[in-house]
């Protein structure tokens, strides 16, 4: 198998194990999602931490451990990071466990729109014709579902905004990807350990106290965190980011399909329209996204950031 076939099937498997995300949430209740972040965040370190040790790369990077301590911008950088993916993480417990799939799954179709959108205002970049066109198309596809829902989507809306800005400062900080993830999980560690032993004593933790089972899903939160960022990480270094990019609507179309499917959630004409138009600025997006890309000598600048 040659070493881009290698990082396509990696690709896949990140993209497809973070679509099936919403299932093994979902295996996890009684736990509600407060519970579950906290076994996300303080299992998923330790894993962490042991891959570093075991690929030896517990020193000599920048940002890892003692430099970034010399480096106020970097550690300011990775604790905001830390504070949006956080958020990120509890609203999309929050609405797997809720029967909210695929108002989850439309914020992450509509995240590399996002994305485009803060590098335009933050960054300044400048947009060729066929980004404004996909970006249209989603504020209008936005504004469709809006209508059919009766409300703004704002769980959609929250997941995008906080998964786009979150990928802008990992770009910024320039952190390699298993490194900045152990320092942004260090930082919500100690929270995390104090909210758990506080549940745990008042009664109101699931841990331990269920079945073995749940115990042991708990437990391997740090496993459904950890393993699908190490495959991204091994697909980052082999494929180009073209196709990162159209691999990246695995996980939301999974997430869909759950929410549909398997939950039987929802979908009437007016929200398929909604999806319809949202499917079409993607389209738009990944074929403009493509052709720049073989226009040019190097390759795009736009690059998925990892997924929760």
């Amino acid at each position: 198998m040659t070493d881009q076939r290698r990082g396509t099937w990696y690709a896949v498997a990140a993209y497809g194990l973070w679509g099936l995300l919403p299932l093994y949430l979902l295996a996890l209740a009684p736990a509600g999602p407060p519970e579950i972040l906290t076994h996300r965040i303080i299992w998923s370190f330790l894993l962490l931490v042991g891959v570093l040790v075991v690929l030896r790369r517990w020193r000599g990077r920048a940002v890892w451990p003692r430099a970034v301590w010399r480096r106020p911008g970097v550690l300011g950088g990775l604790t905001l990071a830390a504070l949006l993916i956080a958020v990120n993480w509890i609203l999309y417990i929050y609405g797997a466990t809720t029967a909210r799939v695929v108002e989850v799954s439309l914020g992450y179709f509509i995240n590399p729109l996002v994305s485009v959108l803060l590098g335009v205002v933050i960054l300044r970049e400048r947009l060729r014709p066929g980004q404004w066109i996909a970006v249209g198309v989603g504020a209008v596809a936005v504004g469709v579902l809006t209508v059919d829902y009766g409300r703004l989507p704002w769980l959609a809306l929250v997941l995008a905004f906080s998964f786009g800005l979150y990928g802008l400062i990992k770009k910024l900080v320039g952190a390699p990807a298993v490194e900045g993830m152990t320092i942004e999980t260090a930082v919500l560690l100690l929270p995390a350990a104090v909210f758990l032993g506080w549940a745990e004593l008042a009664g109101r933790a699931a841990f331990g106290q269920v079945s073995a089972v749940n115990t042991a899903l708990l437990v391997g939160c740090g496993v459904i965190t950890a393993v699908p960022l190490l495959l991204f990480a091994g697909a980052a270094n082999r494929v180009s980011l073209t196709v990162l990019g159209i691999t990246q609507y695995l996980a939301p179309t999974l997430q869909l399909l759950i929410g549909v499917l398997v939950l039987g959630e929802p979908m009437p004409p007016a929200r398929l329209v909604g999806f319809g138009l949202v499917w079409a600025a993607l389209v738009i997006f990944t074929v403009d996204a493509v052709a720049h890309v073989r226009r040019s000598a190097r390759p795009s600048d736009l690059h998925p950031p990892v997924p929760a």
